[in-house]
């Protein structure tokens, strides 16, 4: 077996072995939160992320999630991002029914700790990923950054997905009368939710399974093309070339995570050029409100690509008109071309728009996208493992 194919296949077990340990310990603890967040969202309260550095996209990624819910029916739940100068931010927005959650390092951001413990203190749950104070505190997921941050993702992706449990089961509504036992959500006065936590807490360990099961999957189906972007993304960089990356919704935020991974890599990492074409709200807004959203990667793309750039699309359901329109101008001006995808492919591999397919064979949107964050991480280790044999 090819040697890079070998480390990428570890690095995916690697996870799987911490998501192993980690998961089982917490998932407790998490369900007893995520019942308080869906007590405060009742009673009209937010959620407030912030985060520095790459821990913002987290932020962003977790604000996307509560507001636009990927699964039909779900409600719209009160969430913002904050980081840009949220220290500043957080003291006139902040309210004591309010939920602040804040991301950093492994080893903490003290500038992210000083605001939750102010949060703590104005009645507010706060969780702190990572840190040792408050409503929920995880010291460290992992040593590695990437892989801290992988499992802080599913963690929150598992709060949003259990808190709409908790309303299923404790909601104010307009009454049903004397058949209110028959339809708890509907009634009038809360539900007991007590013996539910402990439900939530199977079902948070049942999901990371589910993500491991994909990663190990993706480790024997995809780990020799995993090997091939890492080359091929090592070649363009080192002909002068840059990573062009781009997505919608949460995959934006993974646009902006890989994008920061290779300018502002952890330490002892060399820094590449990289652009995420979904970090510009003035210039993405202005195109849907002038053109369309069909545009907003493809104009980008026409003004900032070279042919010896790489053009990389993540989509769960490899469809998003945006997103071929931008592969087929990557494909017309030479750039190599290649795609974090979900289900199939979609019409991304159908219409052959990637050198590059990558697929998490999955049809659940939250468990793609975690294991597409291994994916692009290990794609940005290999970078390193790739110069190193140079």
């Amino acid at each position: 077996m090819d040697p890079l194919e070998r480390w990428v296949k570890e690095r995916l077990r690697y996870r799987n072995n911490v998501s192993a340990r980690f998961f089982p310990r917490e998932a407790a603890r998490l369900a007893a939160a995520s019942r308080e967040m869906a007590e405060r969202f009742l009673d009209g309260g937010r959620l407030i992320a912030i985060g520095r550095g790459v821990y913002a996209t987290d932020a962003q990624h977790v604000a996307v999630e509560f507001v636009h819910p990927v699964i039909v029916g779900k409600r719209a739940l009160p969430a913002l991002d904050l980081s840009m100068a949220f220290s500043e931010r957080l003291k006139p927005l902040l309210r004591s029914g309010d939920i602040v959650m804040g991301f950093g390092p492994p080893g903490g951001d003290p500038a992210v700790g000083q605001a939750l413990a102010w949060a703590i203190t104005e009645g507010a749950q706060t969780f702190a990923l990572p840190g040792t104070e408050g409503s929920y505190a995880v010291e460290k997921v992992d040593g590695d950054p990437f892989v801290h941050q992988e499992l802080i993702e599913i963690l929150y992706h598992t709060l949003w997905e259990t808190v709409h449990v908790f309303f299923e089961h404790r909601e104010l509504g307009s009454g049903a009368g004397e058949a209110e036992f028959l339809y708890p959500f509907l009634g009038s006065r809360r539900q007991d939710t007590s013996k539910v936590v402990a439900e939530v807490a199977a079902s948070i360990e049942a999901k990371a399974r589910e993500v491991e099961r994909l990663r190990a999957q993706v480790a024997e189906e995809e780990s020799s093309a995993v090997a091939q972007a890492i080359r091929v993304l090592a070649d363009r960089l080192a002909r002068g070339g840059k990573l062009i990356v781009f997505g919608n919704g949460g995959s934006a935020t993974d646009a902006n995570d890989w994008a920061l991974d290779m300018m502002l890599p952890p330490s002892g990492m060399r820094s590449y050029p990289a652009v995420s074409l979904s970090m510009e709200p003035a210039v993405l807004s202005a195109l849907a409100n002038d053109v369309g959203a069909e545009v907003m990667f493809v104009r980008q793309l026409m003004a900032h690509a070279k042919q010896e750039d790489v053009a990389v699309a993540i989509s769960t359901s490899g469809g998003s008109k945006n997103i071929l329109s931008a592969l087929e101008e990557a494909k017309k001006r030479g750039m190599a071309t290649m795609a974090l995808l979900g289900y199939d492919g979609g019409e991304v591999v159908r219409r052959g728009l990637a050198d590059i397919p990558l697929i998490v064979r999955s049809d659940y949107i939250p468990r793609i996208q975690e294991v597409q964050a291994s994916v692009y991480h290990i794609i940005r280790e290999g970078l390193e493992v790739v110069g190193s044999d140079a």
